[in-house]
């Protein structure tokens, strides 16, 4: 993005992308992989059944981008596919839950990572910092927040590939992992029970693949560069996440890693003793560019929302030069409550199901915008089409699922936001239609 530029290029909305998806999750996850699945191949089809999944849906998403073009993700999607009830809801969790908790998860996880390291620093005190410093980056200038998630994410981006690097030229298969995977490889083993819980957390650790949708208006040329961005983005992180857990098994004993969650601080420490606790600080710098994305990238969609529906109104004000500062501000409001209160821990634990919800029938709804729009002129049509949302869909299907037998938990929780959405959704409707005329 040049200075003086309204709208960001493919490099800058690819970053976005690239920034939200890296983050805890392929540092995390493997530990609890290794619990029921411990063969190195099935370890490797696991990440990248996860990878074809979110490419799947970034095709999709690119589509309906390019024929739809305008900011808010599934807020836009939904309301221009089903109906504007459904858009509101998909609007209301994202406001509610979809980015400020993530937001505020991200920070106190960065003060986790770098507070041992400052035995004086207290962790909220480090977190509500981060927060800050990041909300006041982005409300400076477009230029300065695509400048600095760039840097934020090309720096992240080297760290991993040097790890990776570092990790196999130490490696060299010394435990045998490959050779004991071919003699234990069952193809059975693919639709096991194990297998499947096991996708979900991949699952997860793909999430963030269809970030740039919701900053469309932000985007230079969007029919042509959001579907390239949504792509190459996705299948870039997929082949970075294949590196990385290769590296992990072929490096380090599966044993130390079997239920564990700080993979990547256990790998590093075995690749360099005592010198590994280094990654410490950056595995919690690569959380600050998840962080720096997702505070640009929430605030798209309640300002969106602000525009359309007169109860949110007060956060499209305040818009200079493309910047939604009263939603970038009541965001951050909200993220500093969590942060305060640690409610985001309920909150990120229970929100999955809606989540993938409103991604499942953003994506199944090509099904009908192509049928509604026969002759539509397409800048971009998905390849495949229509295995594509169907692979997509029957993943994700199952995880719906998954979570709902999980916890009754998640279905109180997720009624409740939804039941809380409607409510919204006809005082908005009925009590401000005076305001709207």
């Amino acid at each position: 993005m040049k200075q003086g530029s309204s709208k960001y290029g493919i490099w800058t909305s690819s970053s976005f992308i690239v920034a939200n998806m890296i983050g805890t999750g392929v540092f995390t996850s493997l530990g609890f992989q290794l619990l029921s699945v411990d063969n190195f191949f099935l370890i490797m089809l696991l990440w990248l059944i996860g990878g074809i999944i979110a490419l799947c849906g970034s095709l999709v998403y690119g589509e309906l981008g390019a024929v739809m073009p305008r900011s808010g993700g599934e807020y836009h999607f939904l309301g221009k596919l089903y109906s504007p009830m459904m858009g509101f809801l998909a609007g209301w969790i994202s406001l509610v839950v979809g980015f400020s908790a993530p937001v505020a998860l991200a920070c106190l996880a960065f003060s986790e990572y770098v507070t041992p390291l400052i035995p004086w620093a207290n962790p909220k005190t480090v977190a509500v910092i981060v927060l800050s410093v990041l909300t006041l980056v982005h409300l400076f200038s477009l230029f300065v927040s695509g400048w600095v998630q760039n840097a934020l994410t090309a720096l992240k981006v080297i760290a991993i590939i040097g790890f990776i690097i570092i990790g196999f030229l130490h490696s060299g298969d010394s435990s045998g992992v490959i050779s004991q995977s071919v003699s234990t490889f069952r193809w059975g083993d693919l639709f096991s029970g194990g297998f499947a819980v096991c996708i979900i957390w991949v699952y997860y650790a793909y999430s963030g693949w269809n970030a740039a949708a919701y900053i469309v208006d932000d985007i230079e040329k969007p029919q042509v560069n959001l579907p390239r961005a949504l792509f190459f983005s996705t299948l870039f992180v997929t082949v970075l996440y294949l590196l990385l857990n290769a590296m992990f098994l072929l490096s380090t004993p599966a044993d130390s890693l079997k239920g564990e969650v700080e993979i990547g601080l256990i790998v590093a420490n075995h690749l360099f003793g005592s010198r590994g606790n280094v990654w410490g600080w950056i595995i919690a710098f690569f959380l600050l560019s998840s962080c720096s994305s997702m505070i640009f990238v929430g605030p798209r969609v309640s300002c969106r929302m602000g525009e359309d529906h007169a109860i949110f109104r007060f956060l499209s004000w305040g818009k200079r030069k493309g910047i939604p500062t009263n939603a970038i501000i009541f965001q951050y409001l909200l993220s500093l409550f969590m942060i305060l209160t640690g409610t985001f821990k309920s909150i990120t634990e229970y929100s999955g199901i809606l989540l993938s919800l409103c991604s499942l029938l953003t994506v199944l709804g090509l099904f009908i915008h192509r049928k509604r729009y026969p002759d539509m002129e397409r800048p971009f049509r998905t390849p495949l089409y229509p295995l594509t949302p169907i692979l997509f869909g029957i993943p994700l299907v199952a995880s719906i699922f998954f979570l709902m037998w999980q916890s009754v938990w998640n279905l109180v929780f997720s009624g409740g936001i939804l039941l809380i959405g409607i409510i919204v959704y006809y005082i908005d409707k009925y009590a401000f239609k005076k305001t709207r005329q």
